[in-house]
C-alpha cells in the first residue's frame, strides 16, 4: 500500500515512515500541507497520514480542499489537538479517523489495518484468492496449506494484487505503490518482483496485461 504521510516533526515523521515501511508500505513523506493537497488530489495514494499543524497550509484546509475536489483517499488525521471540538471538525471535514498525539505506533498499524478492512469490505485481516491467503495483521503469506517467505516488497506487491483480485492493477500504480514517488528505480524493477512471486507461488496465479499492468486472478487453474 501507498501511503502519504504528511508530518512536519522530523523524528516523528521518521519514526512513523520507519514503522510504515517495516509493515510493508510503500511512503511518500511530505512535510508542506500545500504539497500535501497536490498530492492528494492527484490521488496516488491508498492512505494519508495527515498531520493539522503543518506549514504552507492548515491540515484541516488541505483536508476540505481534497474533499471538495472528490478525493476519496482515506484520511487518518495524526495531530496533538485532543480537545473534542476538534475531533468533530476534523471527521466532519472528511476525516475516516482521528488519532491523538502523542500515541504508540503498535495503535497506529491497528488503525491503519482497520481503515484497510473498512475500504476493501473485510470482516477481518485476512484476504483470500483461490489457495492463497494474506494476513494483514502479521505479514505472513499462505498457499496451498504452506507458509510462503517473502521479502518486502514481494509481500507489499502481493498485497496490492490480492486487494484488487480479479482486477487489472496499472503498472504505474503498482511502481507508486512499492516505491513512492522515490527515482533512480530500475525500469525492470517490477518485472523482477512479479518473476520473484511467480517462482515462490504459482506461474499461472498473476497474469500480464500486455501493455497495462497485472491481475492476480481469483481461482487459478
Amino acid at each position: 500500500m501507498h501511503v502519504i504521510l504528511v508530518e512536519d516533526d522530523e523524528s516523528l515523521g521518521q519514526a512513523i515512515e520507519q514503522a510504515l515501511t517495516r509493515w510493508s508500505h510503500a511512503v511518500t513523506w511530505l512535510r508542506d500541507g500545500r504539497l500535501a493537497a497536490a498530492a492528494m488530489r492527484d490521488e496516488i495514494a491508498d492512505l494519508v497520514l495527515l498531520d493539522l499543524g503543518i506549514p504552507g497550509k492548515d491540515g484541516l484546509d488541505v483536508l476540505a480542499e481534497v474533499r471538495r475536489a472528490h478525493v476519496k483517499t482515506p484520511v487518518l488525521i495524526i495531530t496533538a489537538r485532543d480537545a473534542l471540538e476538534e475531533r468533530i471538525r476534523g471527521l466532519d471535514a472528511g476525516a475516516d479517523d482521528y488519532l491523538v498525539k502523542p500515541f504508540h505506533l503498535d495503535e497506529l498499524g491497528a488503525r491503519i489495518r482497520s481503515l484497510t478492512r473498512r475500504m476493501h469490505g473485510l470482516a477481518d485481516n485476512r484476504i483470500q484468492a483461490g489457495e492463497l491467503w494474506l494476513d494483514l495483521g502479521t505479514n505472513e503469506a499462505e498457499f496451498r496449506g504452506h507458509r510462503i517467505p517473502l521479502a518486502r516488497r514481494e509481500l507489499a506487491l502481493l498485497r496490492l494484487l490480492m486487494e484488487r483480485a480479479g482486477r487489472i492493477v496499472r503498472r504505474d500504480v503498482l511502481e507508486t505503490a512499492l516505491y513512492g514517488l522515490e527515482g533512480g528505480v530500475e525500469s525492470n524493477a517490477l518485472e523482477v518482483k512479479i518473476h520473484a512471486l511467480r517462482r515462490k507461488l504459482s506461474p499461472e496465479l498473476i497474469r500480464t496485461v500486455r501493455g497495462v499492468g497485472y491481475m492476480i486472478v481469483r481461482e487459478p487453474q
